[in-house]
């Protein structure tokens, strides 16, 4: 038995059509709000990633800079001091010359170990400085092949670990 109501108004189908919408919109109005709220906030967390791997980004050209400028201060040090090491050495044997044979040979041995110290330092800070160059250079190569792409895969895979790192600590 259906009925047939003068208005549409008046059928109860009409009304419970309406709550249905009405129910529809508020519950899909704060389903969207929370929604949009938490892709903001997942926004807001990368800007801050980004932003905190452009800082060490930065801090690490500024680091590598300095090392650099301390390689080539070092190996002028060891140039100088292998230059009076050498100076050294000459002013010994010419001091040598005019003293007994016994103080020549004495002057000459000290002249001789001290330049070898020299050369061994000098041989050290150069194999520190080389050290420091390719570590320079592979640092120069990696920012060369990382692309803004590889970057934020690296971003993603880094956000992804942090739980599991976490949890590890």
């Amino acid at each position: 038995m259906e009925h047939h109501y003068e208005h549409f108004w008046l059928d109860p189908k009409f009304w419970v059509a309406v709550s249905f919408v009405l129910f529809l919109l508020l519950v899909g109005r704060r389903i969207w709000t929370a929604l949009t709220d938490a892709l903001d906030a997942r926004a807001e967390r990368v800007r801050a990633e980004l932003a905190e791997a452009s800082r060490l980004r930065s801090e690490a050209e500024a680091m590598l800079k300095q090392a650099e400028a301390d390689r080539a201060a070092a190996l002028r040090e060891a140039e100088a001091m292998v230059a009076s090491a050498k100076a050294e050495a000459e002013r010994a044997g010419a001091s040598a010359a005019a003293e007994a044979e016994a103080a020549a040979k004495r002057r000459e041995r000290m002249a001789m170990e001290r330049i070898g110290a020299a050369e061994v330092s000098a041989l050290a800070e150069v194999r520190a400085a080389a050290a420091e160059v390719a570590t320079a250079a592979a640092r120069t190569v990696i920012a060369e092949r990382l692309d803004a792409n590889a970057d934020a895969a690296l971003i993603d895979r880094a956000v992804a670990d942090l739980p599991r790192a976490l949890r590890a600590n």
